[in-house]
């Protein structure tokens, strides 16, 4: 059997295996999804290359990927780090997408598939298993997991295409932060979908957005909370630091004031 023919029934190793890029993709998505990637921190690459064992080239893949859906920034000479977002950028994230993931909702209970239903039922299982046993962590990829079903059962592929775009770019505002904002949530995604399932179009589509609303609206609280304990410290650490200051020119001055002056030579006279 040559290399390129396998057994039958067994695949292809590349229908098998995700390509490497895609990986190491997702694990660094992950990374700024949970916050071990904080805002700013920079993406080196022959380091990133090193901790997850693989060469330059996925990474550098990788970093595009997150750059085209908003999480890393590249600049000529900083290089990539992950983007730094501000209230207003998070507003306006949250509006878009609030009406679009409301009308999805709304098509999603007016189709009424089954199977994609089917699965969305399944992810939300999951979730709440999740959610009871206390590991946080894996409730990011499920909530992504939950949306997408959502965008499928719209039945809406240009739809589907922004929301899968706006998810990706938002995605920084919608970390989980807190174990009652998780709880929330997939009580939420609960009514949504029971919404959904039941064909009530008007009471899907204002759950969706009050569900993205609210969510928003409880992120931005953290966020400015953040941003006042960020500038807190950073005022205090420029008083420590002015107080320093002050206080070696004291010390200057003291040495000056104290130290006895030097006895000028005496210059030998001429006979």
């Amino acid at each position: 059997m040559g290399f390129g023919r396998r057994a039958a029934g067994s695949g292809r190793l590349g229908d098998k295996h995700p390509a490497l890029h895609d990986l190491v993709y997702r694990e660094l998505k992950q990374a700024i999804l949970r916050g071990e990637l904080k805002p700013g921190d920079r993406l080196i690459e022959d380091r990133l290359a090193e901790d997850l064992g693989v060469s330059r080239n996925p990474v550098r893949e990788a970093i595009r990927t997150l750059s085209s859906e908003g999480l890393v920034e590249v600049a000529s000479r900083r290089g990539a780090q992950v983007v730094r977002r501000d209230s207003r950028d998070a507003g306006e994230a949250i509006e878009v997408r609030a009406l679009l993931e409301a009308h999805n909702a709304r098509l999603a209970a007016r189709h009424g598939n089954p199977q994609v239903l089917k699965r969305a039922v399944a992810v939300l299982e999951k979730g709440q298993a999740v959610l009871q046993s206390g590991k946080l962590a894996g409730l990011v990829d499920l909530n992504a997991q939950f949306h997408a079903a959502l965008a499928e059962a719209g039945n809406n592929r240009l739809l589907g295409e922004l929301l899968a775009t706006l998810r990706a770019r938002s995605a920084l505002f919608f970390s989980p932060d807190a174990p009652h904002r998780q709880e929330r949530n997939w009580v939420e995604h609960a009514a949504i979908l029971n919404a959904i399932v039941a064909g009530d179009e008007n009471l899907a589509a204002e759950l969706a957005m009050q569900h993205i609303l609210q969510a928003g609206a409880d992120r931005l609280e953290i966020l400015a909370q953040q941003d006042a304990a960020s500038r807190s410290d950073e005022l205090a650490a420029s008083q420590e630091k002015r107080g320093e200051g002050r206080k070696r020119q004291r010390q200057d001055a003291g040495s000056v004031l104290g130290k006895p002056a030097r006895k000028r030579a005496r210059q030998p006279v001429a006979e």
